[in-house]
């Protein structure tokens, strides 16, 4: 085995381990079942992928979502660590070769959807690799009590049978008392390690702030609050405005939600990520994945459904244990709103089995048939051609794939897939006997090599046009008609949204959705509704205790820099030459709240982050463009 702080070392340029996940790692590698809680931005992936890689073989990953997969993969493939993902949206050609790799290649890592583990052609493959870990990232999507119920989730434990010799860790940010033993029953884990890191985030101030002007608050807040921002919204449309709103008040900010390009996401995605753009107006589409540590503030303009949401995406705020800012715009009438909404989503029983129906129309799928693969869809045209209303398909297709009848997943970018199908004397011979394809063959092989011959490779149309000076839509074309000969398998560019079933096609009338556990879900989400409710219409407790108390995480110790620590200890707080002496230490040099702590050696430093944090709210501090605290130009 190798050293696991040799790999950490080589591959992620790091000397020691974050708090807890030696200890997780230590106890995955002397072979224990493991449940790893740990807070957003907290490196939970290393905890899984370190053992993975001190050991010979594949490391099977199940997770949830298209995006992390890809995110997951494309991080370990520029690290030098070999990684696939399978999804729905590939062909049946291309999962093939894939699972062969990992069979007889030097794969370390494969992602896949809980989905994929029933399928026949994974399952006989799966038992051919030589699989040394399995993880099951998300895991709060194996319980009904979990804010992300995933059906398939729950044949994950049939699934390990298969590899008994096979240890599971399990990861997942946020679970409750009810999660957590949901997730060790459900995968059926033995002798247990289970490891839960502190949820306690204590340079973040968390606040709700009634108001009837948001937007008033909303520019006040930015004005005050320098630095790198995230502001989570429900609305597309709304994303848009607000965004070309804040660039009017002379704000740089860009919108993100699902219905954008691939394209167009990616580069607002960088361009904040490197510092270009400060302020990112989205939906909750954006922030799975995502790791920028010097964001100051997350505001919030429409309540979350749950206070789990709330705590990943207000925890997106301050990674760099620097002081930061988690808020919450709120009016009275936005719970009336958030019950609202929770009704729409839970559409009867009847329409569900009428969207299942007129899909299984859609899609020309007879009763009883069934294959394992994406379809595109178009929520709007579907609708359309139905006569039914956008949002309630929407909900009822969510509701379907709760039930674990459909795979739905966002639109995402999938570059062109290509594949060679003859051997080298073949393709040759072809290349002389069809002139016209031989430059472009040729093109191939120069820009892509050998392992067209062995893999799916992904292939760039307007690069090779660029060389053979060729019209872009010469080259698809040309490719096509290869793919068409069968000498290469061609596979276009794929942006958007993709449905499976992933269950031979059922008779409506006669659809297996259990009625009781849809009854129970609909009651446990609008249990979360009443948390959330309890929480933003707090004013007697520390805002961060009740957070952790949510989490089944008892502290007697206030935060000191949330609303109500302020509102309710004005009387602690330092005085003048406190103040004085804040101000000197920063006139010399912008500080971060570390640097500021250990040059000031406080008696006490949450006393001293409130009184950094009321002189940011009156302006006499700001930050500067590397998150370090100065003093404001006109106190200067």
């Amino acid at each position: 085995m190798i050293d696991p702080k040799e790999i950490l070392t080589k591959y992620w340029g790091y000397s020691s381990f974050r708090p807890l996940q030696w200890e997780i790692i230590e106890a995955v590698i002397s072979g224990k079942d493991t449940l790893a809680l740990m807070p957003t931005g907290g490196g939970k992936s290393i905890c899984f992928q370190i053992p993975a890689l001190a050991n010979p073989g594949i490391c099977i990953v199940i997770t949830p979502l298209i995006a992390l997969m890809k995110d997951q993969v494309e991080r370990l493939k520029a690290q030098g660590i070999k990684a696939q993902a399978i999804y729905s949206g590939m062909s049946r050609r291309e999962i093939d070769i894939k699972l062969d790799n990992c069979v007889y290649g030097d794969i370390k890592f494969l992602y896949v959807s809980p989905e994929r583990l029933r399928t026949e052609l994974f399952i006989v493959r799966a038992k051919k690799m030589k699989v040394n870990l399995l993880v099951v990232d998300e895991a709060h999507c194996i319980s009904e009590w979990g804010y992300d119920f995933r059906p398939a989730y729950l044949e994950i434990a049939h699934f390990r049978k298969l590899l008994p010799a096979v240890k599971i860790i399990a990861v997942t940010a946020t679970a409750t008392p009810e999660v957590r033993k949901d997730i060790i029953e459900k995968l059926e884990l033995a002798d247990t390690a289970l490891y839960q890191k502190s949820f306690a985030r204590k340079h973040l101030g968390y606040s709700v702030v009634s108001v009837e002007d948001k937007m008033k608050r909303l520019l006040e807040i930015l004005q005050k609050v320098a630095g790198s921002g995230l502001i989570y919204l429900r609305s597309r449309k709304r994303t848009e405005e607000i965004a070309l709103w804040l660039r009017k008040q002379g704000i740089e900010s860009a919108y993100y939600h699902a219905g954008m390009s691939a394209k167009n996401r990616s580069l607002v995605q960088e361009k904040w990520l490197s510092g270009q753009t400060r302020i990112i107006v989205a939906t909750n589409a954006f922030g799975m994945g995502i790791d920028k540590p010097d964001v100051r503030v997350v505001i919030h303009l429409d309540l979350p459904d749950h206070l789990e949401a709330y705590y990943q995406e207000a925890g997106r705020a301050g990674r760099d244990d620097q002081l930061a800012f988690a808020i919450i715009l709120y009016h009275p009438n936005d719970l009336g709103l958030l019950r609202q909404r929770k009704e729409w989503e839970y559409p009867s029983l009847e329409y569900l089995k009428q969207v299942y129906q007129c899909l299984a129309n859609y899609y020309k799928i007879a009763v009883g048939s069934y294959r394992y693969t994406g379809y595109d869809f178009d929520l709007d045209r579907f609708a359309q051609t139905y006569q039914l209303k956008p949002i309630s398909v929407f909900h009822g297709l969510k509701k379907l794939e709760q039930e674990g009848l459909l795979q739905l997943n966002d639109s995402f970018y999938q570059p062109s897939q290509l594949l060679i199908n003859l051997e080298g004397p073949a393709l040759y011979e072809f290349q002389i006997a069809h002139a016209t394809y031989d430059l472009l063959i040729k093109t191939l092989l120069r820009l892509y090599g050998g392992e067209l011959f062995s893999n799916f490779v992904s292939v760039d149309e307007n690069r090779m046009a660029r060389l053979i000076k060729w019209p872009p839509e010469d080259v698809k074309k040309k490719l096509t008609t290869l793919a068409d000969m069968k000498v290469v398998t061609y596979q276009p560019q794929k942006d958007r949204p993709q449905i499976a079933f992933l269950s031979p096609r059922q008779q409506a009338d006669n659809l297996h959705i259990d009625a009781k556990s849809y009854q129970r879900r609909r009651e446990r989400d609008f249990n979360k509704i009443k948390a959330m409710e309890l929480y933003v219409t707090n004013q007697t407790r520390c805002r961060s205790q009740l957070l952790l108390e949510y989490f089944d995480e008892t502290s007697y110790e206030k935060c000191g820099i949330c609303d109500y620590c302020r509102k309710k200890s004005p009387a602690k707080s330092p005085g003048a030459a406190e103040r004085e002496a804040i101000l000197q230490a920063l006139v010399a040099q912008p500080l971060t709240v570390e640097g500021l702590v250990h040059q000031l050696q406080p008696n006490n430093d949450k006393v001293l982050l409130q009184l950094v944090r009321q002189m940011l709210d009156q302006g006499e501090l700001s930050y500067d463009a590397l998150g370090r605290i100065q003093v404001s130009r006109q106190n200067v």
